[in-house]
């Protein structure tokens, strides 16, 4: 062999090996990516076998957040005091596990209580 032709081998596998490099700096980012979607679909599912075990069993569940109580309208027509539904929506929201706060809105919540969440509530 030439001197020459094992210098031009020699770049043509310099650049395949920058080839696999980099295809398998993309690859990393794939799995990690994976990773991440699988570690908080893994929290959502428990989350929602926790909500699946209340309503099933709802005498052995308790409230483990205190909320102040829901305000309430005046009905102007009757008179009479009604419970805003929207925010019986956001609570029940936030007690499945997610937060209800401008902040996260719609993430599950991973780390306990939020107190974004919790002053809103306490409008």
């Amino acid at each position: 062999m030439e001197k020459k032709n094992i210098f031009v081998l020699i770049q043509e596998l310099e650049t395949q090996m920058g080839h696999i490099h980099s295809e398998l700096g993309g690859l990393k980012l794939v799995i990690k990516e994976l990773l991440e979607e699988n570690h908080r679909l893994s929290l959502e599912n428990e989350q929602l076998r926790k909500i699946l075990k209340r309503e099933v069993n709802p005498a052995e569940f308790e409230n483990p957040v205190a909320i102040q109580p829901q305000p309430h309208v005046k009905d102007e027509e009757h008179g009479e005091d009604v419970v805003g539904e929207g925010y019986d929506n956001l609570a029940r929201l936030y007690h499945e596990g997610f937060h209800i706060c401008n902040v996260y809105y719609g993430h599950l919540r991973t780390e306990g209580d939020c107190l974004f969440c919790l002053s809103f509530l306490n409008k």
